[in-house]
């Protein structure tokens, strides 16, 4: 705890410059700063009654450094930094403001709106040119020192492989605020995260990794606190080591954190983080003064020409300065904090073009992507990224180096047109379907650098997606101005909810449509947290200020919404089964060890497709047949990878359409496995069909079959049977090791 008082003069020694941050060695605690343009530092101790400052006089290679003996984990401290107040030249020193340490691992409350925490007067009228003198500290929140021990057992980094990956994408609050089997007091914390009916949710649905939303320490915006709103999504970091202690049932939400990903792990799910590397809290020239800007603005930000002004690769107002080393080593250090202390598998950056402009073009080899290559530890983990910004230029999906797997924005798009049923998708379609190889098929990339989605937290729900239209976001207060217009959306006859059977049943159709779709492509499915049961924000696809039931997942589902759990969690059953369906290799589109194609695409007429068929516009219904004795793949232990055959239906088309089911020989017969015709997904009563024969397609509809016997059929059953042995035994290690 926090000595009271501290001496007068508190203790102190020289310390040193690394590591940056606050440091507990176990006898007491290092302060390091880095102010390149600072003339002076001053470390501020918190106890209950006061405020205690401490002149850092040590400076190394611009780190300012002191050593206090009596400091202990508990300390609350900011700091003071004064330096010249010349905006047009960059400059925005004020030490009338308490900032937080760049490096802090917690941080303790939160920001208390008052115009004490801009560094300018508010309302003057030179704006932000006139410096202001108030004392911020009793606005803003802490900084605090941490001990990092934490008793991790033999808990070790999953490394799941990519083509394995099955993303499931969540808010850590909105995922249990309203879970009934949740305590009360956890619902919405790390540890209401992993309570045992929340786990159990993860763990039946088959997901590998749970991509979390930012859980860095961020700042609710003013203007939303102003209309009584705040920043749920969390797109506002401003503590890149520290997560956010409004998702801790109590104060140590370090260890929380950390017991949620050890708990996860032990289920053998993935922990990925939504990091925003790209901006701050601390938005344009008329933001607040918190602790980039205070501490150096110069050094930590992209500035323009007129250097008063920020450059905004954004829409939040100023663009991390990656050219510069100090700040470039923030995020690498960052980075290796949540990998090495925190024990997360990987990242999924938010406005990734932003971190790799060197000047002001999107730099495919900038400094951060050689760095981070480079790097021994960050390198190995899982790296997402959102591959767009908003500045010219920004949009670069299938531009990233290898290592890095992309949010494939096409994919999205071209998916949600398809069954739509607008026209000219189906060459588009075609490449998702398979990995998207005219994106990622070249510079050694794989078909998993695509990670393939339908539905995010930007943007519809997946209910949403064939309820409505038109986006609804009036509850945001900003007139329905915000958020995207262009939805690629369809309501099916009536905007919003309705009691009309026929368009119930549809959209539900269309709901397993895009799961199935989803979950067969070739490439890392990503589900959004809530799709599975239905989960609706009434028409608003821009929830980034709800932090209410219009965001919060619903648990209490009608048998509609169980039955779309249901088949969301036999699809994954079946991508989990059949290493066809999440390949390490493009397709060659030629026979290999097999007497048929890996792959092979055909009309309803059971013929092959051709070039005319792809490209005359109107093509809403195709199959593709994935050979699976010919994946040219070896496993592990060397052996071959062999697979069943599948053929998959697609009839994007508004009526039923007869499809004859390709025969390569005489005596084929298809089994089939599923039908999005049916709520489960399942046909209550169907036999074999030969090769040759008429297989009903439903309107709107998904079918997948087997190809009967053969060597694949048989190394599949043995594989099935291996695989739920291996998990039985697992359950059994685990439940007696919790017994323990």
């Amino acid at each position: 705890m926090t000595p009271r008082p501290w001496s007068n003069p508190v203790r102190t020694r020289p310390g040193r410059p690394y590591p940056l941050g606050a440091t507990w060695d176990g006898s007491g605690v290092n302060f390091a700063l880095f102010s390149e343009n600072a003339t002076a530092v001053e470390l501020c101790l918190f106890d209950d009654t006061r405020e205690t400052r401490v002149p850092v006089t040590e400076q190394t290679e611009h780190v300012w450094h002191v050593y206090l003996p009596e400091a202990r984990p508990g300390t609350r401290y900011g700091y003071r930094v004064q330096g010249p107040w010349e905006p047009a030249n960059g400059h925005r020193f004020n030490a009338a403001k308490l900032l937080l340490d760049p490096y802090a691992r917690a941080i303790d409350g939160a920001v208390r709106w008052s115009d004490s925490l801009f560094g300018y007067e508010v309302g003057h009228a030179d704006a932000d040119l006139a410096m202001d003198g108030r004392d911020s500290a009793p606005n803003m929140p802490k900084s605090m020192v941490v001990d990092t021990a934490f008793t991790w057992g033999g808990d070790r980094p999953l490394r799941t492989p990519w083509n394995q990956t099955i993303i499931y994408e969540v808010h850590v609050k909105g995922f249990t605020a309203r879970h009934p089997g949740v305590p009360k007091h956890l619902r919405g914390t790390y540890a209401g995260f992993v309570s045992p009916a929340a786990l159990s949710h993860l763990k039946n649905l088959g997901v590998t990794a749970v991509e979390l939303m930012p859980v860095h320490q961020f700042v609710a915006d003013k203007h939303l606190v102003e209309r009584q709103l705040t920043n749920y999504w969390g797109y506002n970091s401003i503590g890149f080591f520290a997560p956010d202690i409004r998702y801790a049932s109590q104060a140590a939400q370090v260890n929380e954190f950390k017991t949620m990903v050890k708990t996860l792990h032990e289920e053998g799910i993935e922990v990925i983080l939504d990091v925003v590397y790209n901006h701050t809290a601390e938005g344009n020239h008329l933001g607040p003064t918190l602790c980039f800007r205070g501490i150096d603005n110069a050094a930590y930000y992209r500035l323009t020409d007129d250097r008063r002004y920020y450059m905004d690769f954004t829409g939040c107002g100023n663009t991390l300065n990656m050219t510069h080393p100090r700040t470039l080593q923030l995020i690498m250090d960052s980075l290796r904090y949540w990998i090495q202390e925190m024990h997360v598998d990987g990242f999924r950056f938010d406005l990734a073009s932003a971190l790799a402009r060197e000047l002001n073009d999107v730099d495919r080899l900038g400094s951060f992507f050689d760095i981070i290559h480079q790097d021994p530890v960050i390198s190995q983990a899982k790296l997402i990224a959102e591959p767009w910004d908003l500045g010219e230029g920004g949009y670069q999906v299938g531009n990233f180096p290898e290592k890095w797997a992309e949010w494939n924005g096409i994919y999205r798009d071209t998916t949600r047109a398809f069954w739509k049923g607008d026209e000219g998708q189906a060459g588009s379609m075609g490449h998702r379907l398979t990995g998207s190889s005219d994106l990622y098929g070249r510079g050694g990339r794989r078909p998993y650098a695509s990670i393939n989605f339908v539905t995010a937290h930007d943007g519809f729900t997946l209910n949403d997606l064939v309820t409505y239209n038109d986006k609804h976001n009036e509850a945001n207060g900003e007139d329905n101005h915000d958020g995207s217009d262009h939805n690629i959306s369809w309501n099916h006859g009536v905007e919003g909810p309705t009691d009309d059977v026929k368009i119930v049943e549809l959209r539900e159709r269309q709901k397993r449509n895009f799961l199935a779709t989803l979950l067969l492509s070739q490439g890392v499915p990503m589900i959004c947290g809530g799709d599975e049961i239905g989960r609706t924000q009434q028409g608003n696809n821009n929830a980034y200020c709800q932090d209410n039931e219009i965001s919060w997942l619903d648990w209490n589902l009608d048998n509609r919404r169980k039955a779309l759990l249901a088949f969301t969690r036999f699809m994954i059953r079946v991508r989990r089964h059949h290493p066809m369906l999440r390949r390490r290799l493009f397709f060659y589109g030629r026979a290999i060890y097999s007497d048929l194609k890996d792959l092979a695409w055909f009309r309803p007429d059971g013929r092959e497709m051709t070039d005319a068929d792809w490209n005359n516009g109107v093509t809403r219904c195709f199959g593709l047949r994935l050979a699976g004795d010919a994946i040219e793949e070896v496993s592990d232990r060397g052996d071959r990878i062999v697979d069943e055959t599948f053929l998959i239906l697609l009839n994007a088309y508004w009526e039923p359409l007869p499809f004859v089911l390709p025969a390569h020989k005489s005596g084929v017969r298809w089994l089939p496995m599923l039908d999005t015709r049916e709520a489960a997904g399942r046909l209550r009563e169907a036999g074999a069909f030969k090769g040759g024969q008429t297989y009903d397609m439903e309107a709107r509809s998904v079918a997948v079959f087997r190809l009967e016997g053969g060597k694949g059929q048989r190394v599949n059953e043995q594989r099935v049977n291996e695989q739920r042995v291996n998990e039985e035994r697992a359950n059994e290690e685990r439940a007696g090791s919790a017994g323990t």
